[in-house]
């Protein structure tokens, strides 16, 4: 039985898709629309039984890789550093070349399945990119306010969040023209803090109504976005097989470089998801700075920063509420401290 491999090489609007057999020669070619309809006719009416069909993992994959998974087509998304790297054996970049490469590395093997995240979960990451961009507009805002009104000596100080827009506009008394430039400003900065109040809310309520995030809030410095962001981007919780490789999953252990008499250790890989290494920085954050109980997890890393820096502890301690969330969304626990509050644990839950 003669295998065929499919290569798809995606974009917004136009698909081309690679046919080869198992030998490696190509057998078919065509330049589609992205539609999983018109892909699956254009695989379906050869009449041929295909083994794999892979496509590069990028903002599009998941919804098409769904569509065509639906229609029993055996899809898989792979890993967009093996697809580069396959596409730069080509000598010439053209889009069909790119999906000769990918039906080349399919009908190989050499590549990494990735996994192709639930619909509640890339729900759920849209609810948390939307909260950040409009939490960080916010300081952008202000700071533009700040920027204008210090050519005319105006200095606001160091003042509360809910006092900002009043304290401007004492500065601004009676400096009609300056007044009439910052108002508005002001006015917009004042409307995007009500509607940040709305995907926040909608955070809370989708931690409260989640039993594994509960469980997650429970350990140090884990607070509602943490929990909701690690639950998201891991969806499947079992898919990390090993909490010890929780770490290299979100690009926080070092890199390595050997050959010959060379052995290098350098940073951290930073490879997955960035909002979720962002948000287990912020977690390493409040464990150093926040937390006031004092427990061995805390007095390690207050060790580590006063040796390395604020900075380098939290990078370092960054992995540590990773490993604490999958252990307590693997097992269904709870985090606890024990009677003299120095050690902690992850519990079964009551």
């Amino acid at each position: 039985m003669i295998d065929f491999y499919a290569g798809l090489d995606v974009s917004l609007e136009a698909a081309n898709v690679c046919v080869v057999y198992g030998d490696g020669k190509v057998v078919r070619e065509a330049k589609l629309a992205t539609d999983p309809d018109a892909i699956e006719l254009f695989l379906a009416e050869w009449g041929i039984q295909l083994k794999r069909v892979d496509l590069e993992a990028f903002s599009y994959s998941a919804w098409l890789f769904t569509a065509l998974a639906d229609k029993g087509l055996p899809v898989i998304c792979i890993e967009t550093r093996h697809a580069k790297a396959a596409v730069n054996a080509m000598l010439n970049k053209t889009d069909r070349n790119d999906a000769e490469g990918i039906a080349q590395t399919t009908r190989t093997g050499w590549f990494r399945a990735v996994h192709v995240k639930s619909e509640s979960a890339q729900t759920s990451r849209a609810l948390l990119v939307g909260h950040k961009t409009m939490r960080g507009r916010m300081p952008y805002m202000e700071n533009m306010i700040l920027g204008l009104l210090r050519p005319f000596g105006l200095k606001v100080g160091e003042i509360s969040v809910g006092r900002f827009d009043a304290r401007v506009r004492d500065l601004l008394a009676g400096k009609k023209e300056l007044e009439a430039i910052v108002a508005p400003l002001l006015d917009a900065r004042n409307a995007m803090r009500l509607q940040l109040a709305k995907p926040h809310r909608t955070v809370l309520m989708a931690t409260r109504s989640d039993s594994a995030v509960r469980r997650m809030r429970t350990a140090p410095g884990v607070g509602a976005l943490v929990a909701l962001t690690f639950r998201a981007t891991v969806d499947n919780r079992a898919r990390i097989k090993k909490t010890t490789n929780v770490g290299a999953h979100f690009g926080l252990t070092p890199r390595r470089y050997q050959s010959g008499q060379a052995d290098r250790i350098g940073s951290i890989s930073k490879c997955s998801d960035e909002l979720t290494r962002a948000m287990l920085h912020e977690a390493a954050i409040a464990i150093l700075t926040r937390i006031p109980k004092i427990f061995k997890l805390r007095l390690w890393c207050l060790r580590l920063a006063r040796k390395k820096g604020l900075k380098r502890a939290a990078t370092a301690v960054a992995r540590a509420p990773a490993v604490l969330q999958h252990r307590i969304g693997i097992g269904g626990s709870n985090f606890q401290f024990d009677a003299s509050g120095k050690r902690g644990r992850v519990a079964a839950a009551a």
